[in-house]
């Protein structure tokens, strides 16, 4: 054996590893990319702005309250104990649910329970009442 040729029986002397200079530059690309990711994956914030200090103007028009619905189970003035129990359960509803058309702003049962002198729920009233009555067949 010549001193060229390496013994195979023999076990290879240990070289040197190779350097570890580009781990950290690994390591500087794989956090860019992560926060790149973060960043597109993150939802558009919108711009708000923080409301004035100052009263609005007076020519801003007063908005009036929303339409709630009531639950009377009496009206005054109105015949429904003449009806059937469902007709006059469905009167009551519509009755509690339908606004009045005077401007009030309430149900028809709470515009006659306040102002027992408006015409307009007065006789709005009374066609429900009629209505469901005529639906049955009974007339009040």
């Amino acid at each position: 054996m010549s001193l060229a040729e390496p013994n195979p029986r023999e076990p290879l002397a240990p070289t040197k590893s190779r350097s570890r200079r580009g781990s950290p530059a690994l390591v500087a690309v794989l956090l860019a990319a992560l926060a790149v990711l973060v960043w597109a994956l993150n939802p558009r914030q919108p711009r708000l702005r923080p409301a004035p200090l100052q009263p609005p103007p007076s020519s801003c028009p007063v908005s009036h309250a929303d339409f709630v619905p009531t639950n009377f189970t009496e009206v005054a003035g109105l015949p429904l104990d003449r009806l059937p129990k469902t007709a006059k359960n469905r009167a009551l509803l519509r009755l509690n649910m339908e606004p009045c058309s005077c401007g009030c702003n309430q149900s028809l049962a709470a515009c006659r329970a306040a102002d027992r002198a408006c015409a307009v729920s007065a006789a709005a009233a009374k066609d429900v009442v009629d209505e469901e009555g005529a639906a049955l067949g009974t007339k009040p």
